[in-house]
């Protein structure tokens, strides 16, 4: 496996870059589409999808980026990086925004609402937690987050969160919900895969649990079946057994 390369436009691209290191893979920023050359992995990391998309228009990295997706190299976009992956967005800004596409899903840009109703939940895992060990339930962490409404039959549901019906009304008139409980509850899906596509509605990267990390590269390790291993180690600077302060990044 090749470089690991991290979108780093706007965001929490460094953030990402660091759990790479603790994981002893070398994560590189890339900021143009020739640099995509260079990689055989992606990470889009969160942040805001309007500016980001500006910003990558301003680079011309959208032909490139879709070029990427379309090669079969494994790409992962967390929060903003899910809307850039989906074919369909709702509840965009005026205007719109471009997408990558490729994930076969519609997304609501702001499902979950602004800044000030950020939140942190316990979310159930069970098929990362096959793959990767540990609990199975992981911490997500969701900032103005967005959240899968409907998923095309390739698309394998990793995780998703119950919200109330009345909420989904408001957001989403005449959209059905993934999985229904009760008259009072939805479920949003807010993790997914599709072949050599990830993508999570919330932040693995600000939290001390490396396993959507791992299963990600385990996926690019699966693309790169029969070639060369090239991986590019360095040294880990955090010792795993301790706890990491996380500073949540505000996204504007």
């Amino acid at each position: 496996m090749a470089l690991v390369g991290v979108l780093a436009l706007q965001g929490s691209y460094n953030e990402h870059i660091a759990v790479l290191r603790r994981l002893g893979v070398k994560g590189v920023e890339i900021k143009k589409p020739e640099q995509l050359e260079t990689v055989a992995s992606l990470i889009i990391p969160g942040g805001e999808s309007t500016t980001m998309a500006k910003l990558a228009e301003f680079h011309n990295l959208f032909p490139a980026l879709r070029e990427f997706v379309k090669m079969g190299k494994p790409v992962w976009g967390t929060c903003a990086g899910l809307i850039f992956l989906a074919n369909r967005a709702t509840g965009q800004k005026i205007g719109g925004q471009e997408l990558v596409g490729g994930l076969d899903c519609m997304v609501h840009r702001n499902f979950f609402g602004s800044q000030l109703q950020s939140f942190e939940t316990e979310l159930s895992v069970p098929e990362l937690a096959s793959k990767e060990g540990g609990p199975e339930v992981f911490r997500g962490v969701f900032i103005r987050a967005p959240a899968i409404l409907e998923v095309g039959p390739q698309v394998e549901v990793l995780a998703d969160y119950p919200v109330p019906a009345n909420k989904w009304k408001d957001s989403n008139p005449g959209v059905e919900g993934h999985e229904e409980n009760s008259g009072s509850e939805k479920k949003v899906i807010v993790a997914v895969r599709q072949g050599n596509l990830l993508a999570t509605a919330f932040h693995p990267e600000l939290t001390a649990d490396t396993r959507w990390h791992s299963y990600f590269l385990k996926m690019a390790t699966e693309t790169e079946e029969g070639a060369s291993s090239s991986i590019v180690a360095v040294g880990a600077d955090l010792d795993l057994n301790q706890p990491t302060k996380i500073d949540l990044p505000v996204f504007l």
